[in-house]
């Protein structure tokens, strides 16, 4: 079977083919096969040959025009509810899902299963970082232990942010790669939807730092803001060149 990938890693192989590195070399960049790397650039190019944003918007056609099924079935909760034990966030559950083609799911999914489960008793939202509020897990709490110099909670955000008014305000966020080999640096502008993504082999803070400088030096002039996750990884925030 062949590996489906994400967003992210399209993203990836039109910023490494523009930068003229060869198949094998991406596949080992994204630890997939270079027969998927192939597979993607042959199927999913178009008259003005491989574009990230249009061979994703091909894949999601080919996948719409499947059979429909049931994403959340009993298996798929059961491997949900481990990761989630394991105090995963729903974004590190997503990715490893997709990572390991089992199913891909939008961590939104995962928020909304976690809200149902509450509601019937359960306790797995325990396990969120930010605990008894599940869409806003990702921004914890001012009094707890995250280890990160300097932080700024969610709440102090200008209204300008939390109502989507202006272009240049992003959420950065990571995504960790199959068997926990690599990690995937994401950051989304929170009006446009824009993702620029950047593969790492670890998630240290200084490369996670290095990273994002990296990819918000094209559209330096459009970042007013950086929302983080309160993963350690991003301990090193003060570093970002904007």
């Amino acid at each position: 079977m062949h590996k489906q990938l994400t967003f992210e890693q399209r993203h990836y192989i039109n910023i490494a083919r523009n930068n003229d590195k060869s198949m094998r070399t991406i596949a080992k960049d994204l630890n997939v096969s270079h027969t998927t790397v192939s597979r993607e650039i042959k199927r999913n190019s178009g008259k003005r040959g491989y574009r990230f944003n249009q061979a994703d918007g091909f894949a999601q056609q080919r996948h719409q025009s499947k059979t429909k099924f049931i994403k959340l079935g009993v298996d798929v909760k059961k491997i949900i509810n481990n990761c989630l034990r394991l105090d995963w966030s729903p974004e590190q559950v997503c990715g490893w899902l997709d990572a390991n083609n089992i199913i891909k799911l939008h961590h939104e999914s995962i928020y909304r299963y976690l809200l149902k489960n509450k509601a019937s008793g359960g306790l797995l939202y325990k396990h969120l970082r930010h605990q008894g509020k599940p869409y806003r897990k990702r921004y914890g709490h001012p009094n707890n232990r995250t280890g990160i110099p300097n932080r700024i909670d969610i709440d102090q955000r200008s209204d300008a942010v939390n109502n989507r008014e202006v272009f240049g305000h992003w959420e950065a966020d990571t995504i960790i790669g199959k068997a926990h080999k690599g990690v995937i640096v994401t950051l989304d502008e929170r009006i446009s939807k824009l993702r620029l993504a950047y593969p790492l082999n670890s998630k240290h803070k200084d490369g996670v730092s290095a990273a994002i400088s990296t990819l918000l030096r094209p559209v330096k002039g459009f970042v007013y803001s950086i929302t983080y996750d309160n993963g350690k990884e991003f301990s090193g925030h003060e570093q970002v060149n904007k």
